[in-house]
């Protein structure tokens, strides 16, 4: 039966480029210019086009492994695709360079999420037989999960998603150490009044887990008091909360922000109140994403390897298509401090140094 999906053509039309270009963003053989590749990705996307990492005839490929094709699901938040992320981005590409590598062909999808990333809807892909695995990123899908692997029985690897029992091998960020690796770094600046915002008590798991490492670090070093304002993990929120912290708690000399994109929030408001980063506060973020670089200061930052995540995903799916019967697994991926220029010891502490 010929297949009667979306053609190249289609994903070419939806992205305004030409069918040479399209095909040149997907095969990867020419280089494209960034922005170009980002809309032809998000057409990919948006019409759920079936593409192949590498070249191979149309019939089942000759793959490294038992997968043939792999869709990657990936989550979508009011516009925001997977594909036009800044943190989401790059775990796609790892998927892709892994998929690529090993001859499996890609498919990519997207759940609507809620504010807290909790799905709204479910892609078709998922009913979709010609795909052999499923990669779902940055979703908390609570029971559906179990729903699609019972009804489907294929292999399923999760990516900064989470759904109960661990019944499905995942690849993590470890969030904790991270968050407490942030807040080491600004005691040992000489900080003992530090801020946090981006979370709630019942955000997102690795945000909650980014919380508990905070206020674990806290009493680590003996300090006492948590200044914690609850917003969501959102720039305008971030920047209202910021104000309301530093309203209540001027004391406050540092912030940890829950990703980079709360961070450029609480630098809106520290210039609105005319704090100087980092002369007058501190901040650190979470993940590096490009922009944190970018920022005026530069923003200190936990860098996570973001590919990789990717990469160990297919890695996994891999692995349990050839060993269905082994234990599940999780790999937690460790992150490292980038020190930039948004972090300085207190005022009180420059003085008493000298400075």
């Amino acid at each position: 039966m010929p297949d009667k999906g979306p053609r190249l053509r289609d994903v070419a039309q939806r992205a305004g480029v030409s069918l040479g270009t399209a095909s040149n963003v997907l095969s990867q053989k020419v280089a494209v210019a960034p922005e170009t590749r980002e809309r032809v990705l998000r057409a990919v996307e948006e019409l759920g086009y079936r593409w192949k990492s590498h070249a191979r005839p149309a019939h089942r490929p000759q793959a490294s492994g038992p997968l043939a094709v792999i869709g990657a699901v990936g989550k979508i938040s009011g516009t925001e695709f997977m594909t036009g992320n800044p943190f989401y981005s790059h775990i796609l590409t790892g998927i892709e360079r892994e998929c690529r590598r090993q001859h499996i062909s890609l498919m990519l999808a997207h759940i609507a999420t809620d504010a807290y990333s909790r799905p709204v809807s479910l892609p078709p892909m998922l009913l979709d037989d010609q795909v052999d695995a499923f990669i779902i990123v940055g979703t908390f899908l609570e029971n559906t999960i179990h729903m699609i692997g019972d009804r489907f029985d294929k292999p399923v690897a999760l990516v900064e998603a989470y759904s109960p029992g661990n019944r499905f091998d995942s690849v993590l960020i470890d969030n904790e150490a991270g968050a407490a690796r942030a807040v080491d770094h600004l005691v040992a600046l000489g900080h003992r009044h530090i801020g946090l915002i981006g979370s709630t008590p019942d955000a997102y798991p690795s945000i909650r887990e980014r919380r508990r490492g905070f206020q674990a670090a806290l009493h680590a070093h003996g300090i006492s008091a948590h200044y914690i304002i609850d917003s969501l993990l959102d720039r305008e929120e971030s920047y209202r909360a910021t104000l309301e912290l530093l309203h209540r708690s001027p004391r406050v000399s540092a912030i940890f922000a829950c990703n980079d994109d709360v961070a450029m929030g609480v630098y809106r408001a520290a210039a609105e109140l005319g704090r100087q980063i980092p002369r007058d506060l501190s901040v650190v973020g979470f993940d590096n994403i490009d922009l944190a670089a970018q920022c005026a200061p530069p923003l200190t930052t936990l860098h996570v390897d973001k590919q990789l995540l990717g990469t160990m995903a297919v890695r996994h799916l891999v692995d349990r298509a050839e060993n269905p019967q082994r234990p599940t697994l999780t790999t937690s991926i460790s992150t490292e401090l980038v020190q930039r220029s948004s972090t300085a010891p207190p005022a009180r502490a420059r003085r008493q140094g000298g400075d």
